[in-house]
């Protein structure tokens, strides 16, 4: 297998260049003195290693977070994360699907890796005590999407992303992004029309989540806002599962993707 390590400089200044980053975007990739290596540590299988002719990003950050132990919701975000993986399995198009799960907390439970070398969560894994820096993680985990996609687009081979942001808090925590430099990164992804971000504001009583998400740049067509209970969690995780499905089923049902949530 090859090793071999992309630069994300030359990668992340190539994009900008070409239009595909903007100048804003460029300084969230590059703000903070870590965030190279944080992306790295998401990147994964050398496209070398993926025979196919063109590939599905699938990318995940469960929030580990304090709040989802106090309300009684961890192990229904276990079950819903392996559900989504459960669906992408039943797919027939296996072999074009990669992987990534980066908790909101920044542990990688799994860089990009193909379906059967993903790692289920699990209470060994994941036991959610930390705080919430939401800006600052959904910079990395979108930066981390977008350095993969363009990794397999400097080989030939055409990508399509889809990317859950997972969150029952508003940001609490981040001390390098804010709203506005998510945004920008979200706003450089939609206009690509290859990529899909998603996100799951999960009811705490208090945050007004489709304000919070759209400060952020996702879309409301792409937002879920589930109540706090297993049930609701539970059908979230599944609406997301179907969609992520759909995206795997060729640029055709991508692009009738790109309006919203398979259901609602």
């Amino acid at each position: 297998m090859s090793n071999s390590t992309p630069n994300l400089n030359h990668l992340f200044q190539t994009a900008h260049a070409e239009g595909e980053l903007s100048a804003q975007g460029l300084q969230t990739l590059t703000i903070q003195a870590d965030m190279g290596s944080q992306i790295q540590a998401g990147l994964g299988i050398d496209p070398d290693d993926v025979p196919s002719a063109e590939v599905v990003l699938v990318t995940m950050m469960p929030d580990d977070s304090g709040s989802i132990r106090f309300a009684g919701n961890t192990q229904v975000v276990r079950e819903g994360h392996n559900l989504v993986l459960d669906a992408l399995g039943q797919c027939q198009q296996q072999d074009e699907l990669l992987v990534h799960t980066r908790y909101l907390n920044g542990r990688v439970l799994f860089p990009y890796c193909q379906l059967g070398d993903t790692t289920r969560m699990s209470k060994q894994n994941y036991n959610p005590d930390r705080g919430t820096p939401l800006y600052d993680q959904a910079a990395v985990v979108l930066g981390t999407v977008m350095a993969k996609a363009w990794e397999f687009q400097d080989h030939g081979v055409p990508v399509r992303t889809v990317t859950l942001l997972i969150t029952d808090g508003a940001d609490e925590h981040s001390r390098h992004q804010s709203a506005a430099t998510v945004r920008a990164l979200v706003d450089d992804m939609r206009r690509s029309e290859s990529h899909i971000v998603a996100a799951m504001g999960i009811d705490n009583g208090s945050t007004n989540f489709r304000q919070v998400l759209q400060e952020m740049g996702i879309v409301d067509e792409w937002i879920l806002t589930p109540g706090n209970s297993a049930r609701e969690i539970r059908a979230a995780f599944q609406v997301f599962s179907q969609s992520a499905v759909r995206v795997s089923q060729g640029s055709a049902a991508f692009s009738s993707a790109l309006g919203g949530f398979a259901t609602r």
